[in-house]
């Protein structure tokens, strides 16, 4: 089936040669992979039975223990389902990086005028302070990794103090959270969406602001907000514009999509996954996960 979908769309690929096909049907290695997740879920709830079960069945589970088993450098998934089910896999069998304490998801849009992130736009329902400061610093050096320089706005419908809301309150300490951890960040807040992104508006609300020019990545208070906004930009500016997500925290290249990705996403999401995987921080990825 595979041979005769490569031979229909023209694809330069040879099974075997220039990809690896697992089957875990046949794959002589499907006990390892099931003990290993057994191993890893026997004290929560998983027995041997449903471990054999579910690694016939998940994907996503096969994938994120190729690469804790080191048969597998990076992964890309999520078009079926869920994305907090196929996150669930990945934090089963491959954990976060040393250091984090949250998973996040970025999205970027290359819009006819600006290229836009945003950030945290699957994961968080309700992000404390903590966790907003740490996935806008993650989000920050990925966009760095990009060759982007970050301009972050934290948003809210508080407008650099004008209401009592919660998020403004809680994009407040972000910032001081931020600014203490990394202080050459530029990144200002919190603030209205247009503030963010129109800087005459800014400025002449406040002309202090150390955020200059237009913000490229905006930080949003919950999960709905973040969700709500990127579906909405994207569909506004025609659909295929979208890059990621991004899993932000991850301890190794790995990158859940959606639903909704095209064939255009899904190849430029492994074009960069690739790349990632050739990053010197996943050189000891092996030794960690094992």
């Amino acid at each position: 089936m595979l041979a005769d979908r490569i031979t229909k769309f023209g694809l330069r690929l040879r099974l075997g040669e220039d990809v690896e096909v697992t089957n875990p049907e046949f794959d002589e290695r499907f006990h390892q992979y099931w003990t290993a997740y057994w191993e890893k879920m026997c004290r929560h709830g998983v027995t041997k039975e449903m471990a054999r079960i579910e690694m016939r069945r998940r994907l996503t589970l096969i994938g994120a223990t190729m690469l804790r088993m080191g048969d597998a450098d990076g992964m890309i998934c999520g078009t079926v389902s869920g994305y907090a089910d196929h996150l669930r896999y990945v934090d089963q069998m491959i954990g976060k990086r040393p250091g984090a304490a949250t998973y996040a998801a970025m999205n970027i849009l290359l819009l006819p005028e600006q290229t836009l992130a945003l950030v945290d736009t699957h994961v968080n329902d309700d992000p404390t302070a903590e966790q907003i400061a740490e996935f806008t610093i993650a989000a920050a050096d990925q966009m760095r990794r990009l060759n982007v320089i970050p301009k972050v706005a934290l948003l809210s419908r508080s407008n650099f103090g004008s209401g009592s809301s919660e998020s403004g309150s809680k994009m407040q300490k972000a910032l001081e959270l931020i600014r203490a951890q990394q202080p050459d960040l530029e990144v200002d807040g919190e603030m209205h969406g247009d503030c963010a992104l129109n800087e005459a508006l800014r400025l002449k609300i406040l002309p202090s602001s150390t955020l200059k020019g237009a913000a490229n990545l905006l930080v949003c208070p919950n999960v709905d907000s973040g969700n709500i906004a990127y579906n909405l930009l994207k569909t506004a500016a025609g659909g295929n514009v979208a890059v990621g997500p991004f899993l932000l925290g991850a301890n190794a290249p790995v990158h859940i999509l959606t639903t909704s990705a095209t064939v255009r996403r899904i190849v430029n999401m492994t074009a960069l996954t690739v790349v990632e995987a050739n990053d010197p921080r996943y050189e000891d990825l092996q030794k960690k996960l094992l």
